[in-house]
């Protein structure tokens, strides 16, 4: 049935019991599909009726469908008539993960950030209202989860006042967003998840009270009279009521019919309404449906059968940072972890089991994670605050004026920093290095590898007058690279044997930047590489190194634009020195989804290709020093090596 649909309109035909084989076909589908390319499986197997009413319901694309977040697009991308896609799904001219306007005219929101749907759907029906386009409606799909972060509420806030606009919130309640639903609005969905309804408590009392001889009559009128009272004891959805917006159900969010029934009445009041769907995360899969399910909301390449990955299992960036904040938090009585709806996927679960009174996950909200976080450190604590890099971009101000300014003694760690690949634009964490580069007081450190991972998070923890941060990529972690020697606290990885290239590699492409130099040694290109471990400040010293160079190379895993290099740029200029600075690393552009080795290869970013660029640009340099060198960079230039190190470094 999947090949038939190729617009919602399709599904309008379909009798109760063809759509019900569709919601089972559709999640045989999916399990098929997502399995394979990976993506995120148990959020769409619980919106499978749910995305069917709604389209059975409203008429897309002239009424707007959107996702918060849009990893819960999959089957509204199958019922849109994309179903041949997901054999490539999150790959290089693929399907995206998340909606896309370079897809479908279904598609509005590209931004899979949470909380962000409803003040869009603000947006858009408070526009179709201002030019007149009042037969268009407006639907927004929201899990709990989006509605524990603080943006969700201020457009409910605006959304209240709307007395004429045709939009629905659909609020997708499965308990969960990545881990379980957690704080005082989970506490309150999860109160009317078991509770009737002040109606069927209104109708007993109208069926029964009304019977009694005498005193029924009266008792039933005082009883309707309190009804703001009642609905307060009996159904929490007072509270959003009180807000001025309509609340429906709750409705059960695999019941197709009873889902069209309460769509076509909120579709009919003309006004915003709030229709609480109860779901089940992973619904259909068993694997996803166990105590782990936390696991299947993003999978890898997995069985089908069984849900275990595929790829033998390697030690990650995540797992070395969980298990030294352990380590740390044994000898550091003072941490504290704080995430924000993210405690396994970065790693503070280790944490949890061991420190749980240490342990704060403060749902879908990261500016208050961060400020919270200020506020700890002001009480004595050292916070850790741990999130995706693409995440910690929404607390930006938090950081800079209330974390910074106050010199709070925070440590940020972010991971998934750099060209993350397969989910897209918003999921790529290239903007932090650019970001705190700019924030006084900061502290930045970009781990080469493991060891050096350990080694900068035991020194975040022991800075307690200013913030610090350091930054990891996803996946594997790499075998440690040890120094040839280290400087000033800048590690020197590998050293040429002529004084043309300075390779100021930065964090996880040390690597890259080793093999880079091994290659230009063997063209006749002499490439130092030095590691900084931290990048902000960077030491001074490495002005008087530089000196002794032709020309710098800066390989960072971040936007160019106000990165690494531009601080050292920076430097330079502030020295007088005129040392030639090439950067290398991403461009100032949203990078579409595909494989991180795809995406750094057709930006150049490789050892071959590094490797090249260097051998170019030092044939465009003329012999010897482009400006004359201070007497103290002569010195360090005659300083005698390590007589028992190689010249260089090779792999």
């Amino acid at each position: 049935m999947i090949e038939q649909i190729k617009s919602p309109k399709d599904l309008a035909a379909l009798s109760p019991a063809e759509l019900s084989a569709l919601a089972a076909e559709i999640r045989t589908f999916l399990i098929d599909k997502v399995t394979k390319t990976g993506g995120h499986l148990g959020p769409n197997l619980g919106v499978v009726e749910l995305t069917i009413a709604i389209h059975r319901t409203f008429d897309s694309p002239k009424d707007v469908v959107l996702f918060d977040t849009g990893h819960q697009s999959y089957v509204h991308k199958i019922l849109t008539g994309r179903s041949e896609g997901f054999d490539r799904l999150r790959q290089k001219s693929g399907l995206s993960g998340y909606p896309s306007r370079a897809e479908s005219e279904h598609d509005v929101i590209e931004n899979s950030h949470a909380s962000t749907a409803l003040s869009w759907g603000d947006g858009i029906s408070r526009g179709f209202s201002l030019t007149g386009q009042n037969d268009r409606h407006v639907v927004v799909v929201v899990g709990d989860g989006a509605l524990t972060g603080g943006m969700s509420w201020e457009a409910l806030n605006n959304i209240a006042t709307a007395e004429s606009r045709n939009l629905v919130i659909v609020v997708n309640d499965n308990e969960r967003s990545y881990s379980p639903t957690i704080g005082g609005m989970a506490t309150y969905l999860s109160t009317l998840r078991v509770t009737r309804g002040y109606e069927k408590f209104l109708d007993w009392g109208k069926d029964v009270l009304q019977r009694t001889p005498v005193v029924g009559g009266p008792i039933y009128d005082t009883l309707h009279g309190m009804k703001k009272g009642i609905k307060d004891i009996i159904a929490p959805q007072g509270m959003f009521e009180d807000l001025g917006l309509k609340y429906m159900g709750p409705v059960d969010g695999h019941d197709i019919a009873a889902m069209e029934k309460a769509l076509l009445r909120a579709k009919a009041f003309g006004a915003p309404v709030i229709l609480h769907a109860i779901t089940e995360k992973g619904r259909g899969y068993a694997p996803a449906l166990e105590d782990e399910a936390e696991k299947f909301h993003a999978v890898g390449i997995v069985d089908p059968e069984t849900g275990l990955p595929l790829a033998k299992g390697v030690t990650t960036w995540t797992s070395v940072f969980a298990d030294e904040l352990v380590k740390q938090g044994e000898a550091h009585k003072d941490l504290v972890a704080i995430t924000a709806a993210m405690l396994g996927p970065t790693g503070l679960d280790k944490f949890a089991d061991k420190f749980p009174d240490r342990t704060i996950d403060v749902g879908i909200a990261e500016q208050h994670a961060v400020t919270s976080a200020a506020g700890l450190a002001f009480a004595g604590m050292h916070p850790v605050v741990a999130v995706y890099s693409t995440f910690l971009n929404r607390a930006f101000d938090q950081v800079l004026l209330d974390v910074a300014l106050h010199k709070a003694g925070v440590t940020f760690v972010l991971d998934r920093a750099g060209i993350t690949g397969d989910d897209g634009a918003s999921h790529n964490g290239i903007w932090d290095l650019a970001l705190t580069g700019i924030i006084p007081t900061m502290h930045v450190a970009a781990p080469r590898d493991g060891a050096r991972l350990r080694e900068v998070l035991a020194e975040s923890i022991q800075i307690t007058d200013a913030p610090s941060m350091l930054r990891f990529p996803k996946g594997e972690v790499i075998a440690d690279i040890p120094a040839f020697e280290r400087r000033d606290g800048i590690d020197v990885l590998y050293r040429g044997e002529s004084a043309d290239v300075l390779l100021v590699s930065v964090g996880a492409m040390a690597a890259m930047a080793v093999e880079a130099a091994s290659q230009a040694y063997r063209e006749g290109v002499g490439v130092t590489v030095i590691d900084p471990r931290w990048v902000k400040p960077l030491p001074q010293s490495l002005v008087t190194m530089a000196t002794r160079y032709k020309s710098v190379v800066v390989l960072e895993d971040g936007i160019r634009h106000g990165g690494i290099a531009s601080t050292i740029s920076e430097m330079f200029r502030d020295a007088g020195l005129q040392v030639p600075i090439h950067s290398i690393g991403a461009p100032l552009t949203f990078l579409e989804h595909a494989k991180r080795g795809q995406i750094l290869s057709e930006l150049g970013i490789t050892a071959q290709q590094i490797s090249l660029s260097i051998v170019e640009w030092s044939a465009s340099l003329k012999d010897g020093f482009l400006t004359p060198m201070p007497e103290v960079a002569r010195t360090e230039m005659q300083r005698p090596l390590d007589e028992n190190a190689d010249p260089r470094r090779l792999r």
